[in-house]
């Protein structure tokens, strides 16, 4: 078992896309990744119950690390975790990483079998290398 992500966005394009290209990383291995992104209807938007629906989707067990990318989908994740059980919640962070940078890192430490704690560190860190480059 491995630690699933979910990733919510505003747009189901970006948000797919995003994750497209974090598994490109993953050649040949599978990993949960849920998208929780936009409306029903196709706009733009997010909705708790969508991301708590993901989150459980992504849980095997071993907790999810949850990616956001502006500011209702962070409270849309914050108010997501009131819908889940007790032991869900407590099995789930919520990553202030950068969407698509954080989930790059995130997919493959997630892969090796990393523990919750170990993805969402390496989700954070994901800006590092382009601070890097760009002093």
């Amino acid at each position: 078992m491995t630690v699933g992500i979910v990733v919510v966005s505003h747009s189901r394009a970006l948000a797919d896309a995003a994750v497209e290209l974090a598994r490109q990383m993953l050649p040949g291995r599978e990993l949960a990744v849920e998208v929780a992104a936009g409306t029903e209807d196709g706009g733009l938007g997010t909705d708790a119950a969508a991301v708590s629906a993901a989150i459980e989707a992504a849980d095997s067990g071993e907790g999810t690390v949850v990616l956001m990318d502006l500011g209702s989908a962070v409270l849309s994740a914050e108010t997501a975790l009131e819908f889940l059980a007790d032991d869900v919640r407590a099995r789930t962070t919520l990553s202030a990483a950068p969407l698509v940078e954080g989930l790059v890192g995130a997919v493959v430490v997630a892969a090796g079998g990393a523990s919750r704690e170990q993805v969402a560190a390496e989700a954070a860190r994901g800006l590092a290398p382009k601070e890097a480059q760009l002093r």
